[in-house]
């Protein structure tokens, strides 16, 4: 799908960037870490981060994800997109994934074309995510970091476009059946935060008129 068509999908459905809330710095000091259930958690105690959802131009176009490395402490060897903690030095939420999408991948933000932003979403270890979306030319260089990042790859957008690809399944965690988003993919388990994600872009591209 050429830049133009994701524009002309997304352009209407997106959350247009705006500017962080005026204690988005204090935030990224002030919130806890650990692992405590999100439902237990105020929004203001949330975790604020940032994930950078790029789509890649050109005549395979996709999502840009990665695999997490083993020797993480945080979700090792699970697909993710780049991203990360906002930290007080970000100025802007675009600012902390763009950030995190360097340090992780090596993309240059400038390369970057912003469209806007999914809605939050909140994982069970209490991260509040934004999701900003941008459009990636499918030629850039990608440079992982060996500390953060063990391998890339893309979704096709075919497969994002599929309304009948992602499933749902549950498991037990502490007791309590939790039900989550999979996407198929013949290497990967695309599962959780990321699913959950890619479901809400699915939407915004079909609703923007979209077609596989």
């Amino acid at each position: 799908m050429e830049p133009a068509l994701l524009r002309r999908a997304l352009g209407r459905t997106l959350n247009l960037p705006a500017a962080p809330p005026p204690d988005i710095a204090a935030e990224a000091v002030a919130a806890p870490a650990g692992t405590r259930e999100a439902a237990a958690l105020a929004p203001g105690d949330q975790i604020p981060a940032a994930v950078l959802v790029a789509l890649l131009s050109g005549p395979a176009p996709g999502v840009l994800l990665t695999v997490r490395a083993a020797t993480l402490s945080r979700h090792p060897g699970q697909v993710a997109f780049p991203g990360g903690r906002i930290e007080a030095s970000d100025a802007t939420i675009e600012a902390a994934a763009l950030r995190e999408a360097e340090e992780e991948v090596g993309i240059p933000p400038a390369s970057v074309e912003l469209l806007g932003r999914l809605p939050d979403h909140v994982t069970g270890t209490g991260f509040r995510v934004s999701p900003v979306v941008g459009i990636l030319p499918a030629a850039t260089p990608l440079r992982p970091s060996a500390d953060e990042v063990a391998a890339t790859f893309v979704l096709p957008l075919s497969v994002l476009l599929d309304p009948a690809a992602p499933r749902r399944e549950t498991m037990l965690l502490r007791g309590v059946p939790r039900a989550f988003w999979v996407w198929p993919h013949e290497t990967h388990r695309i599962w959780g935060a990321t699913a959950a994600i890619l479901v809400a872009l699915a939407d915004k591209l079909r609703a923007g008129g979209a077609a596989p």
